[in-house]
């Protein structure tokens, strides 16, 4: 397959986004799903219930927004270099996050499913690795920063 020019590619509109509120698909969903798309591929990460045998109370991430809006920007560029996708979107929450609610959204189109899974797929291994997003577990008596997951 063809991938069209990278300076054409990186013209897209993305969406990036950090938030203290709870975060709706919808609107997310808005920002990708175009006509020229035949798949799009949504990566939704929730709170767990229960993490290393704790019951988890919630969540508080800590974001150095700036910073981590300027990696979703080189992750998108980096994805766009590797896969022909048409839109993306990173939407990540901050603050206090309670088990069942969404922390992270991401979401892709492309004009075909195979680039659409393996972007998706790569844009959450490299937030992980390089987005200035901290976590605490916290559970009953007591909380814990979590690194890399």
């Amino acid at each position: 397959m063809k991938l069209a020019s990278t300076d054409e590619r990186l013209k897209k509109q993305d969406f990036f986004r950090i938030t203290q509120r709870k975060v709706g698909i919808e609107s997310v969903l808005k920002r990708v799903i175009e006509p020229e798309s035949g798949a799009t591929v949504v990566f939704i990460g929730s709170v767990r219930k229960h993490s290393r045998e704790r019951e988890v109370l919630y969540l508080e991430y800590e974001v150095y927004k700036k910073m981590a809006l300027k990696e979703f920007k080189k992750i998108a560029q980096t994805t766009r270099k590797k896969w022909d996708v048409n839109q993306i979107a990173i939407v990540h929450r901050a603050g206090k996050v309670e088990p069942g609610e969404v922390s992270v959204i991401i979401a892709v189109s492309s004009p075909h499913r195979t680039e659409a899974y393996e972007a998706s797929r790569f844009i959450i291994e490299m937030l992980k690795k390089s987005v200035p997003i901290w976590k605490k577990e916290v559970w009953e008596g007591g909380q814990e920063w979590i690194h890399g997951s």
